[in-house]
């Protein structure tokens, strides 16, 4: 199950499992060899700091990958957040914290 998975975990989610995530999820898309990636990491943690009730899954995308065609995902990092299993909004090479922290506060469940 999904859970906590995180890069390293086995085997890549399925676009079904995804789909039927509750609530608030970003997933970044990357590599670990990724420049890009590699800087964008300080950004995506200093925004994930300020919305702790939502969940981040880091997939290892690659040519072959499903789950990152499915999301037609063309460069590294693409950061796409979910609400209920929905993309609501995706970023491409994320320049800033404030840029990640307001669409994980787009997608953030809000109390009635």
């Amino acid at each position: 199950m999904l859970g906590g998975m995180q890069a390293s975990d086995a085997a890549e989610p399925t676009a079904q499992e995804v789909a039927a995530l509750p609530g608030p999820v970003l997933l970044e898309f990357g590599t670990s060899w990724c420049g890009h990636c590699r800087r964008a990491q300080p950004l995506i943690a200093e925004a994930l700091a300020a919305h702790p009730g939502v969940r981040h899954f880091k997939i290892a995308d690659a040519s072959g990958k499903r789950l990152g065609r499915s999301f037609r995902v063309k460069l590294w990092p693409t950061l796409v957040f979910l609400k209920d299993g929905r993309e609501a909004s995706r970023l491409v090479r994320p320049a800033t914290a404030q840029d990640i922290g307001q669409a994980l506060a787009n997608i953030e469940w809000r109390g009635s």
